[in-house]
């Protein structure tokens, strides 16, 4: 079984009901496979909703993060300042969102989905996966 997360930029593509990803989603969940929602992508997209009072695209998320909504410990915040200062030792800012959800998918052995590869990129052992634009 493999265990995914998605990044903000895939809710945002399965919010707008993008065929290629929405089938993508099912077809992994069909296979028996884990989709997680990690806690800041939680955030970041239910505060965007929220905001804009988006009810029903709230509900398609609701929805969504009933496979799970990861957790925050110490363990993950620990691997995510190891991140950043890698980054910095380099000259490299990286988005705090971008670290924390790197982070969380090292901590518990979980493929990102996302659109911004090139934002995780630099992240030694992180298992990365397109399915808007698959290799």
């Amino acid at each position: 079984m493999k265990r995914y997360a998605l990044d903000s930029n895939i809710v945002s593509y399965i919010l707008r009901k993008d065929t290629q990803v929405t089938n993508r989603l099912q077809e992994e969940i069909n296979k028996g496979n884990r989709v997680i929602i990690p806690p800041t992508v939680y955030y970041e997209i239910t505060r965007g909703l929220t905001y804009i009072n988006a009810t029903a695209k709230i509900k398609i998320f609701t929805a969504l993060c009933s496979s799970g909504i990861g957790a925050l410990d110490k363990t993950m915040f620990d691997r995510a300042v190891s991140i950043y200062c890698n980054f910095r030792k380099k000259g490299v800012v990286v988005d705090d969102n971008d670290i924390l959800i790197a982070a969380f998918c090292q901590t518990y052995n979980l493929t990102l989905v996302t659109n911004n590869t090139k934002h995780f990129a630099g992240i030694h052992k992180l298992l990365t996966e397109n399915w808007v634009y698959p290799s």
